[in-house]
Order: structure tokens, then C-alpha cells, then sequence
């Protein structure tokens, strides 16, 4: 139990420094990575914690890492939308989508949901300490095994459901592969299936991107250029990704 623990704690650490390292990034608009990276370090974050779930300290963590995600998304997918209209020479479109590009890092360098994500982050080392000195922190191994083979369970029971969504699936691939990277000694991965799981992912998100973009061009004229290359690259991306979640469903039932 003290190796897992510690290794928690470790983990901890070392994403609360990239954190702060994403906080002073965003606040001197260093470079256009830094609110992605404040994301997928919070949400690394947030696959540490799932599995520990009714730890002291760990609900209050989780729901300040949820709400520095839910500040984040929108102004995130603005920026990839952006980069996607410049791609396809949108200039204008894209200089809209970007403008006051450095006072919207700053306002996210100095929220109230990412001060209180690091203000928390801060402290959880020392609840957790203190819970296992109080007995409180019994079993972790098996504990975080057992949470993590679940979410492997339902990621295959979704991948063998013919109606299966592929939204839900792109979220629990992300679950089961960031779950993985956390809790490397488990060893719930291997180099294949990490290969297979990345490639899904990675499709899926791109079928995602174009499907938000088609929803928005509905509500926003400016997109109207590229909707028949999007309409003809969704269809693409959802036979590219249904290809992937075939071959991950195959190494899945060799794992």
C-alpha cells in the first residue's frame, strides 16, 4: 500500500509543477499549446483520481479539475476551429475565432477555477498522509485495480454494442488509455494495445471535430465555405474510425 501511495503522491506532484508551469505559460502567452496542455494535464489528473474515489480529498479535487474543464472546452475548440479555417484559408473567420487571443490565457491563467484547482492540488499530498496514518487508506492496490479493470469492462461491452455511440466510446477510450498511463505498474496496456488505443482516439477525434463543426455551422454564417468538404470528410472520418474500433476491438479480446 505505502509503494502505491507513494507513487500517487508522485504523480501528484509532478502534475501539479506542470500545472503551474501551464499557468505561467497562459499568463505570458508563450505559446498557442498551453491551454491544450493545461487541459490534458488536468485531465491526467483527473484518471489519477477516479480510481480513488472516497479518499478524503479526492471528490473536492476532482470537482475543481471538472470545473477548470468545463471553463476550458469552449475556448479550447475555438482554437481548434481556428486552426482549422486557416488550414482552409479562412483568414478572416480565423482571425475572429483567435482575436484577443492573449486577454483570454490571462483571464484562464488568473480564474477562480484554476487557482482553486492548485490551491487544492497543494494540499492533497498532506490528506492523504494523514489519512494513511489514520488507517483510512487500506488495500490501494487491488482498490485502484479493480476500478481500473471496470472501466476496460465497459469500454468492450460498448465496443461489442452494434448500436454502439461513438461519442461514449471516444470517452471511455480516453479513460482506459490516460487510466493506464497513471498506473503504469498495473501494467493494464501493453505496447500494442496502447499503439491501438491512441489510434482510436485519435480518429474518433477527428470524426468529433468535424461533426461539432457542421453542428456550428448551422448557427454560424462564416463556416458556410467549408460545410461541403467538412460533409464529405465526415463520412470518411466515420469509416476510418469504425475501421480502428474494429482492429482496437480485436486487440482488446486478445488483451
Amino acid at each position: 500500500m505505502s509503494a502505491m501511495l507513494d507513487h500517487v503522491i508522485a504523480q501528484v506532484l509532478a502534475l501539479q509543477v506542470r500545472l503551474l508551469a501551464c499557468q505561467a505559460r497562459l499568463a505570458a502567452d508563450t505559446d498557442s499549446e498551453a491551454l491544450h496542455d493545461l487541459r490534458t494535464t488536468t485531465r491526467r489528473l483527473r484518471s489519477l483520481l477516479r480510481p480513488l474515489r472516497e479518499l478524503p480529498g479526492v471528490e473536492q479535487l476532482e470537482g475543481a479539475a471538472k470545473a477548470l474543464g468545463e471553463l476550458t472546452t469552449p475556448l479550447r475548440d475555438r482554437e481548434v476551429l481556428a486552426a482549422q479555417l486557416l488550414e482552409r484559408e479562412q483568414f478572416e473567420a480565423a482571425r475572429q475565432r483567435l482575436a484577443h487571443r492573449t486577454e483570454t490565457f490571462a483571464s484562464v491563467a488568473e480564474s477562480a477555477q484554476l487557482a482553486r484547482l492548485l490551491a487544492i492540488v497543494d494540499a492533497f499530498p498532506i490528506f492523504l498522509r494523514a489519512a494513511q496514518r489514520e488507517g483510512l487508506i487500506r488495500k490501494l492496490h487491488p482498490r485502484i485495480d479493480k476500478r481500473l479493470e471496470k472501466q476496460w469492462t465497459q469500454l468492450r461491452e460498448a465496443l461489442d454494442d452494434p448500436a454502439h455511440d461513438r461519442h461514449r466510446l471516444r470517452l471511455l477510450i480516453k479513460r482506459v488509455r490516460y487510466g493506464a498511463d497513471a498506473y503504469p505498474q498495473l501494467e493494464h496496456a501493453g505496447k500494442r494495445l496502447q499503439r491501438a488505443l491512441k489510434r482510436a482516439q485519435g480518429d474518433l477525434g477527428d470524426w468529433h471535430d468535424l461533426h461539432q463543426w457542421l453542428l456550428q455551422a448551422d448557427q454560424q454564417p462564416d463556416l458556410a465555405p467549408c460545410v461541403e468538404q467538412w460533409k464529405a470528410q465526415v463520412l470518411s472520418a466515420e469509416q476510418r474510425a469504425d475501421t480502428t474500433l474494429e482492429r482496437l476491438q480485436k486487440a482488446l479480446a486478445q488483451r
